[in-house]
């Protein structure tokens, strides 16, 4: 049933958004990293999309942000935050 978790993509879409601007990455950077365009970030990222997205992309996206895919699934505050954190030399 499309449209069903609209709201819970676009919720994951805004916490993308969140750690990628948190790693000071642009859309640009993070879509090269995911082999991915621009356009394709920004629709992921953007507030009023209902665009749908696989978990090959979800992980991808949290192994080029080194943050715990778990991340996009909680919310957001500055203890949960540094938990899903990686560290950027460990890559995973």
């Amino acid at each position: 049933m499309r449209g069903k978790h609209t709201a819970r993509y676009r919720e994951i879409g805004r916490k993308v958004a969140f750690y990628r601007k948190l790693r000071n990455l642009s859309q640009e950077s993070l879509s090269e990293k995911i082999d991915k365009s621009r356009s394709y970030i920004s629709k992921i990222e953007a507030e009023n999309s209902a665009m749908e997205f696989s978990l090959d992309i979800l992980f991808d996206i949290a192994d080029a942000l080194n943050v715990d895919v778990a991340a996009f699934f909680s919310p957001i505050d500055v203890e949960i935050r540094g938990r899903y954190l990686r560290d950027e030399r460990t890559h995973r």
